[in-house]
């Protein structure tokens, strides 16, 4: 047990002194007619914000778990092709790859579904597909699914090769297959060294989702923007972006270090 000295200088009083700034804060948003203006103008864009991170992150973890598998697959040329999609997704930037999928990706996927529906297009079965029937805000959650796909499938494949070969092998004698392996004996172990890289990484595409506002997407950084552009209080605009920002990053990391905490007593038991 350490000694109290060490837990005294282990109290998180970084987090009190945060708490402390936020309630101040709030309270002046709420006193201030200017602020609380703001405020609720950028706040509109909360529920945007939340929908573009939840969703693509979903989608991501979803793809860069299939990736990992197949990094991770007997077939050299799966493993091939998993190691081509890190690579090149990871050295393009998000910011980057958000305009290619908007600009060129979405154009170039609208024509090869209209060729491979051209018969059904021919017959009166379907409508021909618009770039404009492809929304701005699906355009960038696609872009933070690809560009994150490629970053957790590296996380999924670590915390998989983390766990011990000797109980994959103890499964294979019990006659378990490959899926039921995967399934009852190495998820479960690896999600334990998963989960806090997963975390960091949903807390990055919560700031990260701030960028689909270059599409004109309203989240809290576009309304923050409108609001700014119009008003010429750029300094009470992105203060309130900022605050905004903070409480869901922070709240998210410490939510998340607590399912952490609480999964390492339930090991230790």
């Amino acid at each position: 047990m350490p000694p109290a000295s060490t837990q005294k200088s282990d109290f998180p009083w970084w987090l009190a002194a945060a708490i402390v700034l936020a309630v101040v804060a709030a309270l002046y948003i709420a006193a201030s007619d200017l602020y609380a203006q703001v405020f609720a103008t950028v706040a509109k864009g909360i529920g945007i914000t939340i929908f573009v991170t939840v969703v693509a992150f979903a989608l991501a973890s979803a793809i860069g778990l299939g990736i990992a598998l197949m990094g991770l697959s007997g077939s050299r040329w799966l493993r091939q092709i998993a190691r081509f999609y890190v690579e090149i997704i990871r050295g393009v930037p998000i910011l980057v790859l958000l305009f290619w999928i908007a600009f060129a990706g979405a154009p170039a996927f609208v024509a090869a579904w209209n060729a491979l529906t051209a018969p059904l297009q021919n017959a009166g079965l379907m409508g021909e597909l618009l770039v404009r029937d492809v929304s701005l805000l699906w355009r960038a959650v696609m872009a933070l699914t690809i560009g994150y796909s490629a970053f957790i499938s590296e996380v999924f494949r670590a915390g998989i090769q983390s766990v011990e070969k000797g109980q994959i092998e103890a499964a294979k004698a019990l006659g378990l297959s490959r899926a039921q392996r995967f399934r009852l004996i190495v998820f479960p172990q690896a999600i334990r060294t998963i989960l806090p890289p997963l975390g960091n990484d949903f807390v990055a595409m919560v700031k990260d989702s701030s960028l689909v506002s270059v599409l004109g997407v309203a989240d809290i950084t576009q309304m923050g923007k409108i609001y700014a552009a119009g008003s010429f209080r750029f300094f009470e605009t992105y203060s309130i972006v900022a605050y905004i920002y903070l409480i869901l990053t922070v709240g998210l990391s410490l939510a998340l270090r607590a399912l952490e905490q609480r999964l390492r007593r339930a090991q230790e038991e």
